[in-house]
């Protein structure tokens, strides 16, 4: 999911284009173009409060030019929803009674829209309603209760027509809300699927993933392809933003680039790991050691104490991590192109190994002998006498195809996945635990 829109100088570009806010707008050629998230057809320039000509936002939830605090205009924007509830708006509307840019409104929009909390009901123009669940979002408080001296902005029940005085930026040494109930069974995935806990120095992992996140100590997790790096992170921050890191990879793939619109024109989009910066979210990146580590060292700065990137694309902006933003990464030893730098290794300060758990595959009712197979040749791979072992991944791939063709083509396509240098173990180790030979799974005769 991309974020808010680039700013730039209308006399820079298009230094003659016109806009449909006002002629006092159109005929001051250093107003900034806020170029929206969701293209929405034109530009517009979007006037300080109180300019001539136009009034001053006096709708409910309006702010003027203040800063706020991460999450706080989403807020605003669902309240906005709420009192007109059953009216369908664009961002563009929205953003001009809230006096904010339509690209931060169309961000604040995008997410309330993915989280159900509001409903996209057009895509050309982009147009947003109210939900059921719009009136919890608008009165869930942008930031989590501290126990803290932090001053806290009231809310006000009536806005008054003058801008407010910027709030003063939050530390960023406070990166998480308050842990909440210890996890005691199955945590669910986005994909709807269940993880099951494990213990790591005896709490379930996924507490233990969250307490690193609240000190600020980034994680490595690192084992064989479907041990279950991904479901344990996945499991542990419900608002993580993964980056599938391969060969191909690019520092685009991370910061954003500049996209045409259907009209032709360039606009700048910001990539996941902006948007995890200014949302305060978790950046996942999976296959981390198979990006070139050129590419990977655009993510350093925003680790370190600095907490800082600068899109150099984007004309040398620079985007600072909001509290909560935190990276956690995957890797993969022994795959083909996967390296570990000293650069890379030395940023997570907490690396934890992850392998099959076994007592899982027996809970999930995995057949016996294949359970068996994976721990037989998962010893002789911490040896060093093959390369290759069945994981949890591939034990539930063998209870599915178990279920439709038998265990018989289970136990065959086991051997079948095997990498041709490791096959003639595996192919053993199946006939040990099955009692029979067995070969990798293929077409036979015409029917």
């Amino acid at each position: 999911m991309f974020t808010k829109g680039a700013t730039v100088l209308i006399a820079a570009i298009h230094p003659a284009t016109e806009t449909s806010e006002s002629d006092d707008a159109a005929a001051e050629p250093e107003k900034a173009i806020v170029w929206p998230t969701a293209w929405e057809g034109e530009l517009h320039v979007t006037p300080p409060a109180g300019s001539p000509g136009k009034p001053v936002p006096t709708t409910p939830g309006a702010t003027g030019g203040a800063r706020l605090r991460s999450g706080e205009l989403r807020r605003i924007v669902a309240e906005w929803l709420t009192v007109r509830a059953g009216t369908e708006a664009t961002p563009r509307e929205i953003a001009k009674e809230l006096g904010r840019s339509s690209g931060a409104v169309g961000n604040a929009l995008q997410i309330l829209a993915d989280r159900g909390e509001a409903e996209r009901t057009s895509e050309a123009p982009l147009r947003y309603r109210a939900t059921t669940a719009t009136t919890g979002a608008a009165s869930t408080p942008s930031a989590p209760a501290s126990t803290a001296t932090t001053p806290r902005r009231p809310r006000k029940s009536a806005p008054t027509p003058t801008t407010p005085k910027p709030e003063p930026e939050a530390p960023h040494s406070t990166p998480v809300p308050p842990e909440e109930e210890p996890v005691t069974g199955p945590v669910p995935r986005p994909n709807g699927q269940t993880y099951h806990p494990r213990k790591l120095s005896g709490l379930p992992d996924v507490t233990a993933l969250r307490k690193l996140r609240a000190a600020g100590v980034s994680a490595l997790l690192y084992g064989p392809p479907g041990t279950g790096k991904t479901s344990v992170v996945e499991a542990a921050f419900p608002d993580l933003i993964t980056v599938q890191g391969d060969g191909d990879t690019t520092v685009a793939d991370f910061v954003g680039e500049y996209t045409q619109t259907p009209d032709g024109r360039y606009v700048f989009v910001h990539g996941p790991m902006v948007t995890a910066m200014r949302e305060g979210r978790c950046l996942f990146i999976d296959d981390a050691t198979l990006i070139p580590p050129t590419v990977l060292a655009v993510v350093y700065p925003a680790m370190d104490g600095r907490r800082q990137i600068t899109v150099k694309a984007n004309g040398g902006e620079v985007v600072t991590a909001e509290p909560g933003f935190y990276v956690v990464a995957g890797h993969n030893p022994g795959v083909h192109g996967a390296v570990l730098t000293d650069a890379l290794s030395s940023r997570f300060s907490a690396q934890i190994q992850v392998s099959t758990d076994f007592d899982l595959a027996k809970q999930l009712k995995i057949d016996r002998r294949a359970v068996r197979v994976a721990r037989n040749l998962a010893t002789r791979q911490r040896k060093g006498e093959i390369r290759w072992a069945p994981q949890l991944r591939e034990l539930i791939a063998f209870e599915r195809i178990s279920a439709v063709l038998g265990a018989d083509a289970a136990a065959a396509n086991l051997v079948g996945i095997a990498p041709d240098e490791d096959r003639e173990t595996v192919a053993s180790a199946v006939r040990d635990a099955f009692g029979t030979a067995i070969e990798p799974l293929a077409l036979g005769t015409r029917i």
